[in-house]
C-alpha cells in the first residue's frame, strides 16, 4: 500500500509534514506487513511508479481534501506531535492518526 504525506523538504530524513500549500513536495511511503519497504519523494501526491495511493496524511483535518475524497483515496489528519515521517507512520500502524472527511 501506498502513503502519501504533504513534506517541508526534500531531504526525507529531516522532512516533516507540511500543510500542502506549503509543501515543497510529497513523501511517498511503500508499507507493507507494518513495515515501511521504501520512502520516495515526489513532487506529486501520486507519481507514476505508485499504482494507487491508498492514504494521505495531511496536517490538519481542514485542508483542502474533496479531490482526494472523490478519487477514493482515505485522508487521515496528524495529531499534535506527529510532526516526522516516522512519527506519523508509527501512529498509522497504532491507528492514532484522526480521520479527515465531511
Amino acid at each position: 500500500m501506498y502513503i502519501s504525506i504533504p513534506v517541508d523538504n526534500e531531504n526525507l530524513q529531516e522532512a516533516k509534514i507540511a500543510k500542502m500549500t506549503e509543501a515543497k513536495g510529497w513523501a511517498v511511503i511503500d508499507f507493507d506487513e507494518g513495515k515501511i519497504k521504501d520512502i520516495k519523494f515526489s513532487n506529486t501526491y501520486h507519481p507514476d511508479f505508485a499504482d494507487w495511493i491508498d492514504f494521505i496524511v495531511v496536517e490538519n483535518r481542514y485542508e483542502n481534501i474533496i479531490d482526494f475524497l472523490n478519487e477514493g483515496i482515505m485522508v487521515l489528519a496528524r495529531r499534535e506531535g506527529q510532526d516526522t515521517i516516522d512519527e506519523i507512520i508509527e501512529a498509522f500502524k497504532f491507528k492514532e492518526l484522526d480521520e479527515a472527511g465531511f
